[in-house]
């Protein structure tokens, strides 16, 4: 039986003195590490952690016994006993995540190990509540029908990542009046939580990307990197110390408001010049349909120069966020993904290295720009990823709840 805990805020965690506390820290902590690393076995687990071989075993046995953990077979040819490795048992948890769009949104299931077992895709115009509603409901209904009872019993809980306060975004958005005020009024996660069977976590999507390249990205970004995602409009989230930082009011590396120069000397926001949308405005300029954009983002074919002259001016922008983000916090990595073609990642990455290179970085410590690991799903895998951080995780804001 999987346990699962539904969301607090920060006034209803204790310090984890109480002894559930601490077995639930040291059982996250032993799936952390095994996540990391792939497969473990019980005697790196106990170095790595510090706890006692007895201990170690203890939570083995318990979280096999809870399906979160299988045993591989043992690696011989070493003196001793041969020893078993541990890795996580993908069926042994699924989690449901909903991504809020801009011109098209999906709910998603994934398992434990971080593959997308369904996927439902909504194209519209404009995101509305009550299509995001929808959508949702379909998900909830549809998606777990593929799981055996058991397993369906193994949900975990229902992450939404979604833009915040989207009804002041309405030239970038494109919706009419009434949509705009109906998101205003609308609590698109208690609408949701009143049809979900599971507890329901939300974020900004730019922190549910952050949260999916955190949990299922392949760890060489360090314990500190900036995560920004270039969606329709440019967001991102922070990481500290190995945990999510979604900072006071959930903004924490949003990214999208930050300054930047323009050409006649003054300055914008970096959404209206490294936002996806601005592509689309390029392409529209120069007589070429937008929609290949949201029709599929793994293949753009060659849309020519509207691209390239975007790819520059978002690097650009893209540089200045690098070296003010560095110059604020020490961070290790700026890693770069988004709702594009591999390709295009891959060019948009190289430019801004470029880009960063222009400045003077006397007095930074040496960082790198790298390119993200989950790509155009990251947002929906970000919110299939919420719950998952905050049941089986060491999320500093979820740990050591108080119970009842």
């Amino acid at each position: 039986m999987v346990r699962t805990e539904g969301r607090t805020s920060s006034d209803d965690l204790s310090r984890g003195t109480n002894q559930t506390g601490v077995r639930l820290y040291n059982e996250r902590l032993v799936l952390s590490l095994i996540r990391r690393h792939g497969s473990l076995p019980k005697a790196d687990i106990a170095r790595r952690t510090g706890l006692s071989p007895q201990t170690i075993s203890t939570i083995a046995n318990a979280l096999e016994a809870d399906g979160l953990i299988t045993r591989l077979d043992p690696l011989r040819g070493k003196v001793g006993q041969p020893l078993v490795p541990y890795a996580l048992n993908p069926r042994g948890a699924f989690f449901l995540g909903l991504k809020v769009g801009r011109r098209s949104s999906d709910v998603v299931l994934m398992d434990f190990a971080g593959t997308v077992l369904g996927r439902i895709h909504e194209p519209h115009p404009y995101p509305t509540p009550q299509v995001m509603l929808a959508l949702a409901r379909r998900g909830i209904e549809e998606l777990p029908g593929a799981l055996s009872v058991v397993e369906r019993d193994r949900v975990a809980g229902f992450g939404i990542a979604s833009p915040f306060e989207l009804w002041n975004w309405a030239a970038q958005l494109g919706a009419p009046v009434d949509v705009l005020e109906a998101w205003r009024e609308a609590n698109i996660r208690a609408d949701i939580a009143a049809i979900s069977p599971w507890p329901v976590y939300f974020h900004n999507d730019g922190t549910a990307a952050c949260a999916a390249e955190l949990v299922l990205g392949n760890g060489q970004h360090g314990e500190d990197f900036l995560y920004v995602f270039l969606g329709s409009f440019i967001g991102g989230g922070a990481v500290l110390n190995g945990h999510l930082f979604p900072g006071r009011t959930g903004y924490g590396g949003a990214i999208g408001p930050l300054p930047v120069p323009t050409a006649d000397g003054g300055f914008e926001q970096i959404l209206r010049s490294a936002s996806i949308y601005v592509l689309a405005d390029k392409l529209s300029a120069a007589g070429v349909d937008p929609a290949v954009l949201w029709r599929d983002p793994s293949d753009w074919g060659d849309l020519g120069r509207p691209l390239d002259d975007w790819i520059a001016q978002a690097a650009r922008s893209l540089a200045v966020a690098v070296v003010s983000a560095v110059s604020i916090i020490d961070f290790r990595t700026i890693v770069i993904d988004g709702a594009f073609p591999v390709s295009v990642r891959r060019a948009l990455v190289h430019a801004t290295r470029i880009a960063v290179t222009e400045f003077d970085l006397q007095g930074l410590a040496p960082f790198g720009v790298s390119e993200g690991t989950i790509g155009f799903g990251a947002r929906e895998v970000g919110g299939a990823c919420l719950p998952l951080l905050a049941n089986f995780t060491q999320d500093r804001e979820v740990l050591f709840k108080e119970n009842g």
